[in-house]
C-alpha cells in the first residue's frame, strides 16, 4: 500500500536527508564499462547539471554529493523558507 509523501518524511525531526539511487543488471552510470568497452564518463557532468537544476524546481538545497559508476549518493536539506512562500 502507498503512503503520501507527507507521511514519509518529518520535516520537524529533520530537514536532511541522504537519498541512493542505483543501477540494476550490471548497467553503468559514469565510467568505462569492462564487458562492453563503452565509455559513459560524459553522463557524469550532465547528472550534476540536472541535479543542480531540479533545486529551482524543488524546495531543497543539494549538500555533498557523489557520483560513482553504478550509483549516486544526495544529501539534500528541505528549505522551509522556501516552501512557505509557495502558493
Amino acid at each position: 500500500m502507498t503512503t503520501a509523501r507527507k507521511e514519509l518524511l518529518s520535516v520537524d525531526a529533520t530537514s536532511y536527508h541522504h537519498c541512493v539511487s542505483r543501477c540494476v543488471r550490471r548497467s553503468y552510470l559514469c565510467g568505462k564499462d569492462a564487458q562492453t568497452g563503452a565509455c559513459y564518463e560524459h553522463r557524469r557532468r550532465w547528472i550534476g547539471q540536472k541535479i543542480y537544476a531540479l533545486t529551482h524546481v524543488y524546495c531543497i538545497d543539494i549538500c555533498p554529493y557523489a557520483i560513482m559508476s553504478n550509483h549516486y549518493h544526495l544529501v539534500v536539506n528541505i528549505n522551509k523558507g522556501l516552501a512557505a512562500a509557495l502558493s
